[in-house]
């Protein structure tokens, strides 16, 4: 898993993506892939509970590969959300990187309760 150089940064991307937890298992948020050239800035990580009734569970893993390949380290393990609420797991003054050949995954207590919303800088090396 390379690190690359940001120094001398030739372009920085903003980037997000919204995803439903359909199941239970772990769900690919945000990818860097190997060889990328790139790292990942995640600034913001929120996940919005739509049940109107029931609270659900959120687990936020951060792999040692792509893919959700490797070994998980939680980032949230396993937090109620509450109905119709919303939780911020990371947010920019606990912003994390994201190296090439890393990915985080959601995984949800609950099926088709929970949206994770991410929001990252893409920056080229």
């Amino acid at each position: 898993m390379a690190n690359p150089n940001i120094v001398n940064v030739a372009a920085i991307y903003g980037n997000n993506s919204s995803t439903s937890l359909s199941t239970t298992n772990a769900t690919l948020i945000v990818e860097n892939t190997a060889s990328s050239g790139k790292v990942y800035k995640i600034n913001t990580i929120m996940v919005a509970n739509v049940d109107g009734t029931n609270a659900a569970d959120i687990t936020i893993n951060k792999y040692s590969e792509d893919n959700l390949g490797g070994t998980a380290y939680p980032i949230a393990s396993t937090i109620s959300v509450p109905a119709d609420a919303t939780l911020i797991v990371v947010d920019k003054t606990t912003a994390i990187y994201l190296k090439e050949d890393e990915s985080i995954g959601a995984t949800a207590g609950s099926a088709s309760d929970l949206v994770v919303t991410a929001s990252w800088e893409e920056i080229n090396a």
